[in-house]
């Protein structure tokens, strides 16, 4: 072999040499380096002895559309899990400090990402962008200073897993929808939240991993009791739950939020806390659809234990024995009149479903719509003048609104989604409601796909989507705003 080979062939093996002691010092990642204008350079210090990433970091923050972070990072596709218990190193001077596992678009500030960020003072939050230069988002975790985190991504949806100190990963509840784009980058992220200061945190146990499918028919149904206010979107997760629990309702104090599950219904402070059943006698197969007077002294129930079929019953808020309206069935309770006199509803008369309306204290049923498709999820306007509910009668599923006679009914949405169950804000500003992608049949709102959150500013007819989540049947059914129109309650599922 002559000089000058022998020296290429030493070049090569330096480089390669060179490269396994750069992958040996940051353990299982590729790379890492600061992300943003950090004013002061971030450092990262692998320990091989117990496999521990340090890693310090200044920077402003990670919110809004721009990052400043030290990233440790590994490029992958597919759906992966990351977890590690984390620990930070001394007092701290910013309380919003992040210790972060970290999924990202790529390396620009302004990526599309999403993480679960344990901050300095213990609040925990999947928080993400979207799109590249989106603004940042959240979804806020009940749990507070966990020991350990884990962050799932399995197809488009990131999901937060956290254990207290000497505790199992737990799910949190609750999921953001991210569609990254393979190759992307996954790892672990320290923000000071003070450009002037360096912050500390240690990263143990270490686990990244590529998921495997699972078939459906082996998974099981979770459920995530939310809270989103509109003004900023930013979620809040209020309980997690292994049973199905379906269609919150808000109190008028505002103070407790009502839903149904497993054929009873059930009452929770707004903060989060132990769910309270609420006595409803015989009753036992209440469904979906349920609600509270707008004085608040009286529940409404639609509820199948009686002759098979949903039927609408009224009890006191506090609970007791239900007292029958509708004598037929199928009956599904929607909409209370404002003035407390009147209750709207669906139902199934010689195979067609139309809105009917009937006396709080039972009577004649009214009904309100003739035309062919289904019509659905009656709801008052705030001032008594309109019902809001959806119809197929064009081909699609649509949102429309009728005065509350039945007269003047006009079509509110065109597009291309199937919009379901409209609900107006107390104020009588927005109207909220739920859209199903078109490969879903019209007629039909079932469970467990994915499905939009959207508001309509009543006075401009503008439409924004507030959340994308994997719900439908049983996420927001029936009237669900705070008292003050800031808030929405919801549900969300997942499969796992």
């Amino acid at each position: 072999m002559d000089h000058k080979k022998i020296i290429l062939l030493t070049v090569a093996i330096g480089t390669v040499l060179m490269s396994w002691a750069i992958q040996r010092n940051i353990g299982i990642f590729q790379g890492h380096g600061d992300i943003g204008a950090v004013k002061h350079k971030g450092s990262l210090q692998f320990n091989p002895t117990d496999s521990s990433y340090t890693i310090s970091a200044s920077g402003t923050n990670m919110w809004s559309n721009n990052d400043q972070l030290h990233y440790v990072w590994k490029k992958m596709s597919g759906d992966v899990a990351l977890a590690a218990d984390i620990e930070w190193l001394g007092k701290g001077v910013d309380p919003h400090r992040k210790a972060c596992l970290i999924i990202r678009q790529s390396l620009d500030p302004g990526s599309a990402y999403a993480d679960v960020a344990v901050h300095g003072d213990g609040m925990t939050a999947i928080q993400y962008r979207e799109t590249d230069g989106d603004i940042t988002r959240e979804l806020k975790s009940n749990i507070k200073s966990p020991q350990r985190i884990r962050i799932d991504k399995v197809g488009d949806y990131l999901y937060m897993s956290l254990a207290k100190v000497g505790g199992e990963l737990i799910a949190s509840g609750g999921a953001i929808k991210v569609p990254f784009k393979a190759p992307f980058y996954v790892g672990l992220g320290v923000c000071s939240h003070n450009n002037e200061v360096v912050e500390t945190a240690k990263f143990t146990k270490v686990v990244l991993e590529n998921l495997e499918a699972k078939p459906d028919s082996l998974k099981k149904l979770e459920s995530t009791l939310e809270i989103i206010p509109i003004a900023t979107w930013d979620r809040q997760i209020i309980l997690h739950s292994k049973n199905r629990l379906e269609a919150p309702n808000w109190t008028m104090d505002g103070k407790k939020l009502l839903y149904n599950s497993t054929g009873q219904l059930y009452q929770i402070p707004v903060e989060g806390g132990n769910p309270e059943l609420i006595p409803t006698d015989f009753a036992k197969k209440i469904n979906n659809d349920h609600g509270i007077s707008p004085d608040g002294k009286m529940l409404v129930i639609s509820d199948g234990t009686e002759i098979g079929r949903s039927l609408i019953y009224t009890l006191p808020i506090e609970g007791g024995v239900p007292k029958k309206i509708t004598p037929t069935g199928p009956s599904y309770w929607h909409g209370w009149s404002p003035d407390g006199s009147t209750l709207a509803y669906c139902a199934e008369r010689n195979g067609n479903y139309d809105i009917y309306t009937i006396p709080v204290n039972g009577g004649e049923e009214t009904r309100l719509t003739t035309a062919e498709g289904n019509d659905d999820g009656p709801d008052y306007s705030p001032d008594g003048k309109y019902i809001y509910f959806n119809s197929s009668r064009s081909g699609t599923m649509q949102l429309w609104r009728m005065k509350t006679n039945g007269s003047d009914q006009e079509q509110l949405t065109t597009d291309k989604y199937h919009d379901w169950f409209p609900h107006p804000s107390p104020d009588g500003k927005w109207l909220v409601y739920i859209s199903f992608e078109p490969d879903i049949p019209a007629d039909l709102h079932p469970p467990n796909k994915d499905v939009m959150l959207r508001l309509m500013d009543l006075e401009t007819k503008e439409i924004r989507t507030i959340a994308k989540l994997f719900g439908g049947q049983g996420t927001i059914n029936v009237p669900s705003w705070s008292p003050d129109s800031s808030r929405l309650a919801f549900v969300s599922y997942r499969l796992k």
